[in-house]
């Protein structure tokens, strides 16, 4: 049986199992958008065991009372599972790798953060790159945002007690069914990004982009790029 009916799902268009490969693609890109967003947040992630490995139980929401295959995990993976988890796997590796992706303190939002740059921790654009306005954060039907994460104003020490430094990231979401034009933020936010990766697979990782350049980006997308420490640009 299945539990609560009251579920914010969304079959992309075609209701179960399907052969409409244009509905299939928009599927498992759904499933990479959900997987990057939620291992880029900051916190705890918490994934439910086989999201990594594209695990479905057909719609069904109560797995307490399905011991049976619906919930079971298939091992068996073929090429689209296999290529989730290693699109997992890069997820947790560049979480690994990355403190700002993993800070122990709230962003301050501003300048004023302790950390080693005057920038600040955090910074939120519009597709225009643009600082976001009161205006832009009530507009009731904007899909799309970037949001810079600075590497250099982490404020918390490493294990020694010494500054921690990291990359610099900017994420480029889009949510929005039509592709969107984005322009690259300012060059003090960083003159040149490269590629990390793209869940609609448009940029090829190491792929590098200037600031003030235009990407359109697929609907239903995200786009991760990345810039070293200023003192190693």
């Amino acid at each position: 049986a299945d539990g609560e009916s009251h579920n914010r799902s969304w079959n992309c268009g075609v209701e179960g199992p399907t052969d409409d490969e244009e509905v299939n693609a928009l599927r498992r890109r759904q499933q990479r958008n959900f997987l990057a967003t939620l291992l880029l947040s900051q916190g705890v992630p918490m994934i439910s065991h086989g999201d990594e490995l594209g695990r479905t139980q057909l719609g069904n929401n109560n797995a307490y009372c399905q011991d049976n295959e619906l919930t079971w995990i298939d091992w068996d993976l073929d090429e689209h599972r296999a290529e989730l988890l290693e699109f997992t796997r890069t997820l947790v590796h560049l979480r690994r790798d990355h403190p700002v992706l993993r800070r122990r303190r709230f962003f301050a939002g501003s300048p004023d953060h302790g950390g080693e740059s005057e920038l600040g921790d955090i910074a939120w654009f519009s597709t225009g790159g643009e600082h976001m306005t009161s205006a832009d954060w009530q507009e009731s039907f904007a899909k799309a945002v970037q949001v810079f994460l600075n590497g250099e104003a982490i404020t918390e020490p490493d294990p020694r007690g010494q500054p921690v430094v990291d990359d610099s990231f900017l994420i480029l979401l889009n949510a929005a069914p039509n592709t969107v034009v984005f322009t690259i933020p300012p060059a003090e936010f960083g003159a040149a990004w490269t590629c990390v990766l793209d869940t609609d697979g448009t940029l090829a990782p190491g792929a590098v982009v200037k600031a003030g350049d235009s990407l359109a980006i697929t609907g239903r997308s995200t786009l991760v790029l990345s810039r070293p420490p200023s003192s190693g640009a």
